[in-house]
């Protein structure tokens, strides 16, 4: 499936692209296992531990692989179909960016990566870009720009979480 938008990637490269909203969220994971960290991004852990329901084409998230992310219950529940674009493992970096296909709330891309840096601390960062594609997040206005701020701190605490640290 093809997707909705043409800067495919930009939040792998940058920048991002004008005519959204942006979201950047860092959170400092502290000392923990960096290999175990990605592992959590790639494999889907770090977005069901927040209670997000995760159906996936694959176990491992790698470009083409779809996956339908759904927040809420029941009736209420919101599925957001998207594509993975990019993905990376490579020395001190590990995570993948995936872009909203048709039928998703929002048109855009969002990434989850981990960083070690020189001091041994691993940071965790989500960047993303978005603007409305359906009129319920249009009428939302910016209350989905706080949800998606939200959401982002809730994948840090729980990747922070399923890495066992207690550092901030």
């Amino acid at each position: 499936m093809s997707l909705p938008y043409p800067e495919v990637g930009a939040t792998r490269a940058g920048p991002l692209p004008a005519g959204y909203n942006h979201l950047r969220h860092r959170t400092c994971l502290g000392d923990v296992p960096f290999a175990a960290a990605g592992e959590a991004i790639l494999t889907w852990r770090m977005h069901r531990a927040t209670g997000a329901r995760i159906e996936a084409s694959a176990p491992r998230a790698a470009p083409g692989v779809e996956v339908t992310v759904g927040l809420g219950v029941g009736r209420l529940r919101l599925a957001a179909p998207c594509q993975v674009v990019w993905s990376v493992e490579e020395g001190d970096r590990i995570g993948f960016g995936y872009g909203t296909l048709p039928g998703h709330p929002e048109l855009g891309e969002e990434s989850f990566v981990v960083e070690r840096a020189g001091d041994g601390r691993v940071w965790f960062t989500v960047t993303a870009f978005s603007r409305p594609a359906l009129w319920y997040t249009r009428a939302a206005g910016p209350v989905v720009v706080l949800f998606q701020h939200g959401y982002a701190r809730r994948l840090g605490r729980a990747l922070k979480r399923l890495c066992g640290s207690a550092a901030s």
